[in-house]
């Protein structure tokens, strides 16, 4: 059984790391990927898919990356249910397990 999955977006805006009630650094990012095909009026379409991101791939990330960068994500797709509604529902996230940095910030522009 397999479960991958491998993403290529740019960043929708800047990176920013969390903390949660356990001390584990964690990130969502948004990645605006463009559609391989056009639609029906000849243009192509920007899916737009969060990525969370733990620990050590979160802070390098946040380190090197800001929006509009393009980056490669290979992970894994997970369901979570959610509880407290009327009916509960499925997600299906998507968690990144490693980041390739494709473009990164340009260090004569950081202060």
């Amino acid at each position: 059984m397999l479960n991958n999955a491998v993403l290529v977006g740019r960043l929708v805006r800047d990176p920013e790391v969390h903390e949660t009630e356990n001390g584990k650094k964690v990130m969502t990012v948004t990645l605006a990927v463009p559609r391989s095909f056009k639609n029906m009026n000849g243009e192509y379409e920007t899916d737009f898919i969060p990525c969370t991101l733990w620990q050590g791939v979160a802070e390098n990330t946040k380190e090197y990356c800001e929006k509009g960068n393009l980056i490669g994500v290979k992970g894994r797709l997970q369901t979570r249910r959610l509880e407290g509604e009327e009916f509960p529902n499925n997600i299906i996230e998507f968690v990144g397990e490693r980041v390739t940095f494709l473009s990164s910030k340009n260090p004569e522009t950081d202060e």
